[in-house]
């Protein structure tokens, strides 16, 4: 049976009009005003006074991944059904072999744990070290498997990080596939050094943790990493970008013309540097790589993202309980599992901090929140669209509607929020899923196991196109 949703006010990242949505066997079958029932059986939503977007794209995630002696502890099953709650419909993740463990084992694994998702997923391939088969690997993940996008770390010396030769052997093999290359900067060695003089000197507290990876250790890298990008004449993407010096090393670049994208995150939209400082080992909740930022860095976040500097917000994605995993570190900081949720909350964050507060207007959300993901990572339109053709992957949003963030009541399968006692107006009625209506006001109605794998391409501008 299909589903009518009627009298709402759509907004693309384009578009702003009153109208209904009609959709049938998982798809957007009709974009107008006065449309009617197909079938006696249809379901039909009265979206009057409310708005209509496109389901949310989250280009950033890790769920159930394995990492600092734990699991993050979102499996794709609860991790999907929060960005569900949340109005976010599709998930980009990462595949993260394990160093000198061939691509195509890693993506054996994460299409294995991928089967509990109850919304679709596309994955990132994370290349973690450059062996004699890398390149065929690579090759393969793209043409066969349908992905196109390969991530790299500066950071994590030993364990998933690359150094420079294998950066730029990663960036040639892209370039030569028509991939994009994603980089977590962050100059590794240089984190090392800071993390043991700190720990030499008795310095444990989480509070450590940012000052082990200030913020010039990220602008450096970024800087790096795109003259390495400019070398090869590789798009480049920058992924959890969160401070000034990274931003003027992409706002150079993209002023004389090189493909840079970047994306940012919530928290370091809206948190700072305090967060360290609560009572006790509560500041654990918030180590995160790279780290929060003190004040300042959030203001000029929020200016890229309204002029286009930024491309696209995700959310890292990546939770650890404070009571059995963030405690693994209680006595030294760099055993901090690094990570914190956050899929559920990104509508409603960018909704009230970004556009009730003026900072973007209403179609930057949507192209922030839903359509820029899906364009530059060879979703579009697919995902990130309301037109007919495209998958039913939509969100019926209360702008009325208020709630408090808090982890008594979030969907995230973890024991604490880094967004706790925040107040957001406007939240989802209703979010369709393939088709389905799978929560309405904030019950879930999901199904294991009904996400889709989404294999990608991306055009011959690599993603250029997106912006």
């Amino acid at each position: 049976m299909g589903i009518l949703i009627k009298n709402g006010e759509i907004i693309t990242a384009s578009d702003r009009f009153v109208g209904d949505v009609y959709c049938e066997d998982g798809k957007i079958a009709a974009v107008g005003a006065g449309l009617s029932k197909e079938r006696a059986g249809d379901t039909v939503i009265d979206a009057s006074g409310q708005l209509i977007f496109p389901g949310g794209v989250d280009a950033h995630v890790h769920m159930e991944l394995p990492f600092m002696g734990t699991e993050s502890s979102d499996d794709f099953e609860t991790g999907t059904a929060a960005g569900v709650a949340g109005g976010t419909t599709s998930i980009i993740d990462f595949v993260i072999p394990a160093r000198g463990q061939a691509l195509l084992d890693g993506l054996a694994m994460w299409n294995e744990k991928a089967k509990k998702a109850v919304s679709d997923y596309a994955f990132h391939m994370a290349v973690t070290w450059f062996g004699d088969d890398t390149l065929e690997e690579m090759a393969v993940c793209t043409r066969e498997h349908g992905i196109p996008s390969f991530k790299t770390f500066m950071a994590y010396r030993g364990a998933i990080g690359v150094d420079d030769p294998e950066l730029i052997q990663v960036m040639e093999a892209a370039k030569g596939l028509g991939a994009l290359v994603t980089v977590h900067a962050e100059h590794g060695d240089a984190v090392v050094a800071l993390q043991k003089k700190l720990l030499k000197e008795g310095k444990t507290h989480p509070r450590y943790h940012a000052q082990s990876r200030p913020a010039p250790i990220e602008g450096e890298a970024t800087g790096r990493a795109i003259m390495l990008a400019r070398m090869i004449g590789e798009p480049i993407y920058i992924v959890h970008l969160t401070c000034k010096e990274a931003l003027a090393a992409v706002t150079e670049a993209r002023s004389r013309g090189q493909v840079v994208m970047a994306e940012t995150c919530p928290q370091y939209l809206l948190l700072d540097d305090s967060v360290y400082e609560k009572p006790g080992f509560e500041g654990a909740a918030y180590v995160m790589s790279p780290p929060i930022r003190p004040k300042g860095h959030q203001d000029a976040l929020w200016a890229a993202l309204s002029s286009g500097l930024i491309q696209t917000v995700a959310t890292d994605h990546c939770p650890f309980n404070q009571v059995g995993q963030k405690d693994m570190g209680k006595d030294d900081f760099s055993r901090i599992p690094n990570g914190a949720a956050g899929i559920e909350n990104r509508l409603a964050l960018l909704w009230t901090y970004g556009v009730l507060e003026g900072r973007i207007d209403v179609h930057r959300f949507v192209d922030l929140f839903s359509t820029q993901p899906a364009k530059i990572f060879g979703l579009y339109p697919r995902k990130g669209s309301i037109v007919p053709g495209g998958d039913a992957d939509l969100v019926v949003f209360d702008p009325k509607g208020t709630s408090t963030i808090s982890a008594k009541t979030h969907h995230h399968r973890c024991d604490r929020s880094i967004f706790e006692g925040f107040e957001v107006k406007g939240k989802p009625t209703h979010v369709i899923v393939n088709g389905r209506v799978q929560c309405v006001d904030g019950k879930l109605d999901v199904e294991r196991g009904a996400g889709r794998y989404l294999p990608r391409r991306l055009g011959p501008t690599q993603g250029a196109q997106a912006f």
